[in-house]
C-alpha cells in the first residue's frame, strides 16, 4: 500500500520478523488481520494504492491438506475490496496463482503453455484454486459495477531469499534447497522426492516478479495476465541444478504417496510480451543459487536466530 504519513506502508498478522526490521525503518508497518472488514478499513484510511499479496497458503503439502483455511481467505479480498472502494484508491492489485487454470490442460508433463482462457471452462485446484479463481471474478466486477481500477496477475511458483523454507507452507525450490543442505548437514547420502520427480512445472524469481507486479500495475491491463517463468523443468532437474550447486549427488527415495498436485504447469508468456513488452527471464539455475546461499546461511544458524526467518 502507498500513502501518507510514510511513503509506504505494510500489514502483517502477525509482527515482522526482527531479523527484517531494519529493511522496514520508512514503512509504516500495520498488524492487523485482514479477513476482518474493519480491518481493511484501517488498513486502507490514507492509501492511493492496493498491492493485496495476503493468503493463507503455501506448497502442495499444505494446499491439499488445509482446503478450507485456504478458502477462507475470500474474505481478504472481499473485505478489502469493499473497504478500497469506499475510500475510493486509485488502483488495487490482486496476486492470483496459476492454480486457477484448468486440471485437465496440467495431466502431462510435456505440458502446453498455460495461456490466459485456459482458466474457463472452470476446474482449478480444490480449495486454493478457486478461492482464487473467485477473487478473480470479485476484481472484475468491482470495476464493471463501481469503476475499482484493478489489476490481477496469475503469479507461477514464485521463490527467492527471505521465503519460507521449512515448516510445511515452503514451495518446490525452497523444500529442495532445505533437503539438500539438511542432508549434508547430518552427513546423509538419501534425499526424499514427492512423486516420480517427472512432474513438471516453472518456476520465477522473486526480482522478476516484483517488476512484473508493478508493470502490470502501472498498465491499463484490466484481465488477468501470466506472470510467470516458460522455463519448463521436471522436479529431478530442479534436484539436479540444487545438487549442482551443492557439489553433491545423493541418492534419491521417491515417495509416490505425498501430495504431487498437477502433472505439468508452465506459464505462456504470449500476452505479457503483447501487452508490457517484458516477461520474466531470470535463468532458474542463477535465481537458484541465491536462494540456495540464502536458505544455506540459514540454515547453519543458531535454532533462535533461524525462527526469525521461518
Amino acid at each position: 500500500m502507498h500513502g501518507p504519513p510514510h511513503e509506504s506502508a505494510g500489514v502483517r498478522r502477525n509482527p515482522p520478523p526482527e531479523a527484517q526490521t531494519a529493511t522496514l525503518n520508512d514503512v509504516d508497518i500495520r498488524r492487523l488481520d485482514l479477513r476482518d472488514r474493519v480491518s481493511c478499513d484501517a488498513a486502507v484510511a490514507g492509501v492511493r494504492e492496493v498491492y493485496n499479496l495476503a493468503s493463507d497458503m503455501g506448497g502442495m503439502g499444505f494446499i491439499e491438506t488445509h482446503k478450507a483455511e485456504c478458502m477462507i481467505s475470500v474474505l481478504i479480498n472481499t473485505h478489502m475490496l469493499m473497504a478500497a472502494r469506499e475510500v475510493g484508491v486509485e488502483r488495487y492489485f490482486y496476486s492470483s496463482s496459476a492454480c486457477v487454470y484448468a486440471a485437465d490442460k496440467q495431466t502431462r508433463p510435456d505440458v502446453a503453455p498455460l495461456v490466459e482462457s485456459d482458466a474457463y471452462p472452470a476446474m482449478p485446484e480444490d480449495g486454493y484454486g478457486w478461492e482464487k479463481l473467485f477473487s478473480e471474478r470479485m476484481c472484475r466486477h468491482f470495476h464493471e459495477d463501481f469503476a475499482v481500477e484493478t489489476r490481477v496477475a496469475r503469479y507461477h511458483n514464485v521463490y527467492g531469499p527471505h521465503g519460507t523454507y521449512e515448516g510445511g507452507r515452503e514451495k518446490a525450490p525452497a523444500a529442495m534447497c532445505r533437503k539438500v543442505i539438511a542432508a549434508d548437514l547430518a552427513g546423509s547420502d538419501e534425499i526424499e522426492v514427492w512423486g516420480d520427480g517427472e512432474q513438471t512445472r516453472s518456476f520465477m524469481y522473486i526480482d522478476d516478479c516484483l517488476y512484473g507486479t508493478r508493470a502490470l500495475m502501472a498498465s491499463d491491463i484490466r484481465d488477468p495476465i501470466n506472470i510467470g517463468s516458460d522455463e519448463l523443468v521436471t522436479i529431478n532437474q530442479l534436484l539436479d541444478i540444487v545438487e549442482d550447486i551443492a557439489g553433491k549427488t545423493r541418492r534419491r527415495r521417491y515417495k509416490l504417496d505425498a501430495p504431487k498436485g498437477v502433472r505439468g504447469r508452465c506459464s505462456d508468456n504470449t500476452l505479457i510480451k503483447q501487452r508490457l513488452g517484458w516477461a520474466p527471464s531470470i535463468r532458474l539455475r542463477d535465481g537458484m543459487e541465491k536462494t540456495y546461499r540464502w536458505i544455506y546461511d540459514q540454515m547453519r544458524l543458531p535454532s533462535v536466530s533461524r525462527r526469525l526467518y521461518v
